[in-house]
């Protein structure tokens, strides 16, 4: 759209704001994790992938799977796994943990 020496995008779909939403948990994570770290209270955030769910119908797994590099759906026990991995390290805060079968990294 121009006008008057003007360039505006409008921008739609459904990837913007879910960009905006997770910027908008890892800032708060970490802001959280400094805020309150003195007072022994740590944040963390867990991102995860595709998980099989009864959400995704059985018909829709194998192309969900191939959206990760480790070519399966992960499981909720895998989700559990790593919040239960956060929960033993008293060491770490302020930290988002991508149990996303390499999703996050680059597919």
């Amino acid at each position: 759209m121009t006008g008057a020496g003007q360039q505006v995008a409008i921008i739609t779909g459904g990837s913007v704001l879910a960009a905006l939403t997770k910027g908008g948990v890892a800032s708060a994570t970490k802001s959280l994790a400094i805020e309150y770290a003195s007072r022994g209270i740590r944040v963390n955030a867990v991102s995860p992938g595709v998980i099989q769910t009864p959400m995704n119908a059985p018909g829709t797994y194998d192309a969900l799977a191939a959206l990760h590099p480790v070519g399966r759906l992960g499981q909720v026990s895998d989700i559990v796994d790593g919040i239960l991995f956060l929960e033993s390290s008293p060491f770490i805060t302020g930290e988002i943990l991508h149990i996303d079968g390499g999703q996050s990294a680059g597919h």
